[in-house]
């Protein structure tokens, strides 16, 4: 059963661009939120689950290009893959970083690289509908993480808290910079799922698939960081610490993220209605990293 494609909200497409980007690792500390390890190595995790994730991406939209008819969406995945690449190159270079300051994140990582690449990596199937299934069920399962991704880079352009908190201004320009791209481009992945299959009760089935893997990935994660800090001698972790700070602002809230789940359940959804992307594309204008370190 397809679902008919929803409508934007708004004629608000752009053209998706990789930009060259720059960031100097030197002088951010190992606690970049200051005396606040719990927010930093919750936001953390992206360093350890974009880089495998974001290559994932990459393959299975290679994949799916020869399935595209429509001439402006193949165009617009050719952004979104040439963005994701640099996003997961970007994260990638801050693990040298943590490294040198005693948090090697190698043990997590390995387990996030097996699990793209093997648990959601090709399989052995028949040339035809097996194959198609397959590939299918991997760009819904991008469209209900890409939800995310650009409800996160909604909350980061406006987490002021952040900023008045002493964040460390590279990090925050490289999640700003990241966000604002995810926010420009987040209407593709839906718009690809709907163009190569838009079933409902597949859109739900991996909704519930990624969400809840995230999750567990994430709280994993942090737990990882936490118990690897060579600064820290007592590390705890718990449900309530992310709630208390989600209320402070320094972390997305718990209810924002609740509500957003029947946004992206209701049938009339689409992307364009979730985010600004003129706020988006005024921020890249201006990010120094975006700009290659300028």
């Amino acid at each position: 059963m397809s679902n008919t494609q929803p409508a934007p909200v708004a004629s608000e497409h752009v053209e998706l661009k990789a930009r060259k980007v720059a960031f100097d690792w030197r002088e951010t500390p190992l606690h970049w939120v200051p005396g606040d390890p719990f927010t930093t190595h919750t936001i953390n995790v992206l360093h350890l689950l974009l880089p495998a994730g974001e290559r994932w991406f990459v393959h299975v939209y290679q994949q799916a290009l020869p399935y595209i008819t429509d001439d402006r969406l193949r165009e617009d995945v050719i952004g979104f893959i040439g963005q994701e690449a640099v996003h997961s190159q970007a994260h990638d270079d801050v693990l040298p970083h943590l490294r040198r300051q005693g948090l090697d994140p190698t043990p997590y990582t390995a387990q996030v690289d097996w699990f793209f690449e093997k648990l959601l990596g090709d399989r052995t199937l028949p040339p035809g509908r097996a194959r198609r299934w397959w590939l299918k069920e991997r760009v819904a399962m991008i469209a209900a993480i890409e939800h995310y991704t650009a409800f996160l880079g909604n909350w980061v352009l406006n987490a002021e808290e952040l900023d008045r908190r002493g964040a460390d201004p590279m990090m925050l320009d490289l999640l700003r910079w990241h966000g604002a791209e995810e926010v420009e481009h987040r209407a593709v992945a839906f718009e690809l799922f709907m163009h190569l299959d838009g079933g409902y009760r597949r859109r739900v089935r991996t909704w519930a698939l990624s969400f809840f893997t995230l999750v567990f990935l994430w709280q994993r994660g942090v737990r990882f960081f936490l118990e690897n800090d060579p600064t820290l001698l007592d590390p705890k972790a718990s449900w309530r610490d992310f709630h208390r700070r989600g209320r402070q602002g320094v972390l997305p809230s718990v209810p924002a993220m609740l509500r957003s789940i029947p946004r992206y359940l209701s049938r009339s959804y689409h992307p364009s209605q979730e985010g600004d992307t003129a706020q988006a594309v005024a921020y890249l204008a201006s990010s120094p990293g975006a700009n290659g370190g300028r």
